[in-house]
């Protein structure tokens, strides 16, 4: 088979594109990119050149964006040609040149395709390209996700030479007397692809001959065992989590029972900012006693009772709100409304051997004992309250245990204060001394609307 026509199968078969697609080919010069361009060409397809130059090797990279624009004016084909400013976007962002330049190229692609300039980027990756990925992905731990290294169709990026040997497109280039120029630094081993390409993957042939061959039959079954494993995941995950607000919830002993429980523990926390490493610490968490929990720069994975529960970092300190007036307040968890009611209201007396006439988001506390203005803010260490029915005081810290509440439930506990005395622990209990009695003559009604 011709490679314009294992080209032309290739994209049928990965369902890459339509023929009447247009397409923007990212060309560097090298013998990959004028080969796409050729057989693109050949192919019949209409396509538009993007170029981009990092400006990493002084007079190398001038050469090749002229010598793009040639090839372009070959083709009779639009050129997009970008210069950027690499070593200063890695330097402000504390990436590698190799990521700064990867992050550059792809934004500027996005950024052309929103702009309907064509429908699919399409890259040169080709086989050889493909198992080096995998191989530096197998060394650096990422898993089976890593192991099917790069996809012929990942959005409107598309990869058409992926089935291809580096050796078929130069063969094709000689073949067709295509001219390509050389980027030196590929020659280099400062790179960590340069290194697996000239020193590890030669060595290797050297013990296995059919080390290509194997690998790059090994990388369709991966692609295959990886949708099967995802499968799964997903199936575990629907089992195991429940959303409740912004949280996760999980029940221990359920994870416990299940197989195989890092793979599952790791598929699920990766989600939430954390780290491979960190798989054993959260199992840990299955064997630990309440309040004990981990963290990620986003989230934590908090042991409370019979759950694990995910819940997002506080990111703001607790703001004070003061109240001055009857009327609405918003504030983060929701919103307070705060009226007089009269007396008249059929209201029992809130005794303390009677049940309390209120629900938990509704506070009906004797007008006569409060005096605005009212302070409203998070609870604290140390703060302490006489809770309904009791004549003697508590401390909040305590009574939120006896609640039973979690740990990211017990930061988002907040109070209404006055005069250094808490009136209501929002959505819990009102202050004893505060209470609705016999002898109250207006009643202030606070209700509380959760988000």
């Amino acid at each position: 088979m011709s490679l314009l026509l294992k080209f032309q199968h290739y994209i049928k078969k990965e369902n890459l594109f339509h023929p009447k697609d247009k397409l923007l080919l990212a060309v560097s010069g090298g013998v990959d990119s004028v080969v796409l361009c050729e057989l693109c060409k050949q192919a019949g397809y209409d396509f538009v050149i993007a170029h981009c130059n990092f400006q990493l090797r002084g007079e190398e990279s001038e050469r090749d964006e002229k010598f793009v624009k040639g090839l372009a004016k070959k083709y009779s084909a639009e050129v997009l040609v970008k210069k950027f400013d690499t070593e200063k976007h890695a330097a402000e962002n504390k990436l590698s040149i190799q990521v700064a330049a990867r992050e550059l190229r792809y934004n500027w692609f996005h950024e052309l395709i929103e702009a309907s300039v064509a429908k699919y980027v399409a890259t040169a990756h080709h086989a050889n390209d493909n198992i080096e990925t995998m191989l530096m992905n197998f060394f650096k731990g990422t898993g089976i996700q890593g192991l099917k290294a790069i996809l012929p169709k990942q959005g409107n990026i598309v990869r058409p030479l992926l089935s291809v040997k580096k050796e078929e497109l130069i063969a094709f280039a000689r073949e067709h007397d295509l001219e390509f120029v050389e980027d030196s630094s590929n020659a280099s081993d400062k790179y960590t692809r340069n290194y697996f390409r000239n020193q590890l993957f030669p060595d290797l042939q050297k013990v296995f001959p059919q080390v290509e061959e194997n690998l790059a039959g090994n990388l369709q079954r991966f692609r295959e065992i990886e949708i099967l494993y995802q499968q799964s995941i997903s199936q575990h995950k629907k089992k195991l989590m429940e959303q409740k607000g912004s949280e996760i919830h999980i029940p221990v002993l359920k994870l416990q029972k299940t197989e195989p429980l890092h793979s599952i523990v790791y598929e699920i926390i990766k989600d939430f900012g954390f780290t491979a490493h960190q798989t054993d610490e959260c199992i840990a968490l299955l064997q630990s006693e309440t309040g004990k929990y981990i963290q990620s720069p986003t989230h934590r994975i908090i042991r409370n009772r019979k759950w694990l529960i995910i819940s997002p970092n506080e990111t703001t300190e607790a703001a004070t709100v003061l109240i001055v007036e009857e009327g609405k307040i918003i504030f983060v968890p929701g919103e307070l409304e705060i009226k007089s009611l009269p007396q008249t209201s059929n209201l029992k007396p809130q005794t303390s051997d009677l049940k309390p006439q209120t629900s938990n988001n509704i506070a009906q506390l004797d007008a006569g004992e409060i005096k605005f203005p009212l302070l409203l803010r998070k609870w604290k260490t140390g703060d302490y309250f006489y809770p309904l029915g009791m004549d003697k005081k508590k401390k909040i810290s305590r009574f939120l245990i006896d609640q039973k509440l979690s740990l990211p439930q017990k930061e988002n506990v907040w109070v209404i204060e006055m005069n250094k005395k808490i009136i209501w622990v929002i959505g819990l209990r009102i202050d004893n001394r505060f209470k609705i009695t016999g002898s109250t003559k207006d009643i202030l009604q606070i209700s509380f609307l959760r988000k």
